[in-house]
């Protein structure tokens, strides 16, 4: 290397750890600096020969993660250590005693949590979901790990751009299911927002241009008008003699997209791009009263919708967040979201975890996220390994979940997310108590177990000891701590009948005249849709499951030994209009729907989104599972990349010849005669397509129109939707995946 070069990369690694000790704002005594000055030199020494995929030396990556930790958590010495030494001992050769020998052994302690996390993640093994739940179990143990291995995960996003499209995808994936989750849980709001938005960006990267671009095109109106919006604002604050800073926040592209998608609205009509922060700074013993003051002030001069209005300081949600938000009719006739929060708040909504404990006023009170750690401690503890899958999807969904408070017969509050029913909440306080419950007096009056709750509610369970779990409770629960309790319970039961089903299937195998091996017991009990052997078994033995469920598992038309064959097993008609839905033995031989770097017989192309030629799509390979191919917009399929991610197949979905896919339509429009007519004809007559279904439904002059037809690519859906909005009388036609 050239000798300038080499003397500019050093100054720039030595500017970049000057700032690492600027923003480093805990306490930092003569020996805290001394000690992360050493850690930085052990870590320069150790990393010396090692470069990133960019070219730059390694040291920049630890010394960026510490920085992370440092200025945008807040956290201290033992963490901003732990930070510059994270990669050391599973990518050089010092060893974890020579950490704790230097450091200590909480040090050492955090860096093996972070090294055995990336060691799972860097298994080849497909079951890439024990890779987060030792993400979630380590979460429970020491919380600095996470915290420091969300500010690694942080910066390999924001470097990404160098990587292969298919390990962008899986990143970007796992990012999106698990870490951007765990900072919203962690109270990191700024964190959460850039990892979902750089998720965004690589998962999707046109349309994440193209919402980028029309937010520059509008933020110069915006802004204008919210700042003549908030001048009304400052004056009466003034005159009130309320101190406090109004600061204009502008959505990431991928929450404005996440509405659009949620609400099927297009760009134009999302009214919410931008915000108003209101940071309240008058120091005062009841922050409460100085934001409600706040509040009254804004109300005064313009009209709130009381139904946007939301007290997050009463009630702090399970992260520590504390805020008022309300939504008000400003001028010209536009709603404009209003976020209130004094700085501590302020603080605790950007650093989350580390602010919250930061301003605890007592250090040995149990705030709400402490009580969500422990929670979670415990039933991590309780889980079974082989549901690592599902539980993980179960607990995911929790971390975004909005809450719901509710109460015992003493009194005691117990936290749920929002849709929890009376069971979740049985199961909330024991095991037994779930198990055994047969109802609730909810407010002084009988309930089922399937009620769900609403904030306030106070709930007594009622039991009986003769009561046990069924299928049925795993669909009327929505925490994890209940599925798991109940699937805990229904696993030891249906153990007991494992031989009986056993001895079944072997009698049918035989009268079928097929071989009782692994492979096909794996492919008979996914086709029967058992979620386990203990469940098939079981299913088998209680008579749920018997010959003629397997014959049609099968397709099996007569009793013939059953072979192998490859199959389509999604909606899909021939140029020449026939079905060909459910299997083409003689097509798949001939013509299969290839990717562009390779030829694939058994390809699935998935129900959850329905992807046409021209979407931009994921293919997965699940180990003894055709392909299958996703949306890339798809939950489903940011669930399975996050999952199975090291297994996406590399290429693009090719526009094979001869077929036609099955893609959906949804119009709003006036009820008019002939309009129905006008529609059926550009579809049919005009373009030639086959019409899978079409259904109306009629609401005081209003109609919504849903159609389900045959389509050969995106572009041609993309040129029906354009000429159906200029039909007289329709207000809106949009494609939909909801078939």
């Amino acid at each position: 290397m050239d000798q300038s070069v080499a003397d500019r990369e050093r100054q720039e690694i030595l500017r970049k750890y000057r700032h690492l000790i600027e923003v480093w704002t805990t306490r930092k005594n003569t020996k805290d600096q001394w000690d992360v000055r050493r850690a930085f030199r052990m870590a320069a020494d150790a990393h010396k020969d090692m470069r990133r995929k960019s070219g730059e030396p390694f040291i920049m990556h630890p010394l960026a993660v510490a920085t992370i930790a440092a200025e945008e958590i807040g956290l201290g010495r033992t963490s901003i250590i732990a930070a510059l030494l994270h990669d050391t001992v599973e990518d050089t050769d010092m060893s974890l005693d020579d950490v704790e020998k230097m450091f200590g052994n909480i040090v050492a302690r955090i860096i093996d949590g972070l090294t055995k996390i990336d060691e799972i993640s860097d298994n080849n093994s497909t079951a890439q979901s024990a890779t987060l739940k030792k993400i979630i179990f380590t979460l429970s143990d020491d919380v600095r790990v996470i915290l420091i291995k969300l500010a690694d995960r942080l910066h390999n996003m924001r470097t990404m751009d160098i990587m292969p499209r298919e390990k962008q995808l899986r990143i970007a994936s796992e990012t999106l299911f698990i870490y951007a989750p765990l900072a919203y849980r962690l109270g990191l709001f700024s964190m959460k927002s850039e990892l979902e938005n750089l998720s965004f960006k690589y998962s999707q990267p046109e349309v994440y241009q193209e919402i980028t671009e029309k937010m520059g095109n509008i933020r110069k109106e915006k802004k204008n008008y919210l700042m003549a919006f908030m001048e009304p604002i400052r004056k009466l604050l003034k005159e009130k003699k309320i101190k406090a800073s109004l600061e204009i926040n502008e959505k990431t592209a991928y929450s404005v997209w996440k509405k659009m998608y949620r609400t099927e609205l297009p760009f134009e009509e999302i009214y919410n791009t931008f915000s108003v922060n209101i940071i309240v700074e008058n120091e005062s013993s009841d922050e409460s009263l100085q934001c409600w003051a706040v509040y009254s002030v804004v109300a005064s001069l313009y009209k709130p919708n009381n139904k946007k209005l939301r007290d997050w300081m009463s009630t702090p949600k399970a992260n520590g967040y504390e805020a008022i938000h309300t939504t008000v009719m400003g001028q010209e006739g536009h709603w404009v979201d209003i976020h209130i929060r004094t700085k501590r708040m302020e603080e605790i909504a950007q650093k989350g975890y580390a602010a919250y404990l930061k301003y605890r006023s007592n250090k040995s009170e149990t705030g709400s996220l402490d009580r969500w750690l422990k929670k979670t401690r415990e039933l991590l503890l309780e889980s079974d390994d082989e549901e690592s899958i599902s539980f993980v999807s179960d607990f995911k969904q929790e971390l975004f979940a909005d809450e719901i408070y509710v109460f015992t017969p003493k009194g005691e509050m117990i936290t749920l997310p929002k849709g929890a029913t009376v069971l979740d909440f049985a199961y909330a306080i024991h095991t037994d108590l779930g198990n055994q419950a047969i109802g609730a007096n909810l407010n002084r009056r009988l309930v089922s177990i399937d009620h769900k709750l609403l904030s306030g509610d106070q709930v007594e369970i009622i039991t009986s000891k003769v009561q046990e779990p069924t299928d049925d409770w795993y669909h009327n629960v929505v925490t994890a701590r209940a599925k798991a309790k109940i699937k805990s319970t229904l696993k030891n039961k249906r153990k007991q009948y494992r031989t009986e089903g056993e001895s079944k299937l072997q009698l049918i195998f035989e009268k079928l005249g097929l071989e009782y091996n692994p492979r096909n017991l794996q492919l008979l009990q996914k086709d029967c849709k058992a979620k386990s052997p203990i469940d098939f078994f079981y299913f088998l033995a209680v008579d749920k499951i018997g010959i003629d469920e397997i014959k049609q598992a099968l397709h099996m038309e007569d009793s013939s030994a059953w072979s192998r064959i490859k199959r389509f097993s999604f909606p899909f008609i021939t140029r020449s209009g026939k079905n060909e839905s459910v299997t083409r033995k003689k097509k798949t031989a001939s013509k299969a729907i290839p990717l562009a770097e390779g030829d694939y017989n058994d390809l699935i192309i998935s129900k959850c989104c329905n992807p046409i030629p021209g979407d931009d799509v994921m293919a997965l390979q699940i180990p003894g599972e055709p392909i299958q191919v996703h949306r890339i917009d798809c939950e489903e399929a940011v669930r399975l990349m996050s999952v199975y991610g090291r297994n996406i197949v590399k290429g693009r979905w090719k526009q094979p010849e001869g077929y036609s896919y099955l893609a959906g339509i949804q119009i709003k429009a006036r009820d008019i005669v002939g309009l129905l007519n006008k529609i059926t004809d550009l579809i049919s007559i005009q373009y030639k397509l086959n019409m899978h279904n079409i259904s109306m439904t009629n609401k005081e002059g209003l109609v919504n129109i849903e159609i389900k037809l045959y389509i050969d690519n995106k572009e041609t859906l993309k040129k029906i939707i354009q000429q159906l909005n200029k039909i007289p009388g329709i207000i809106k036609s949009d494609r939909t995946t909801k078939i």
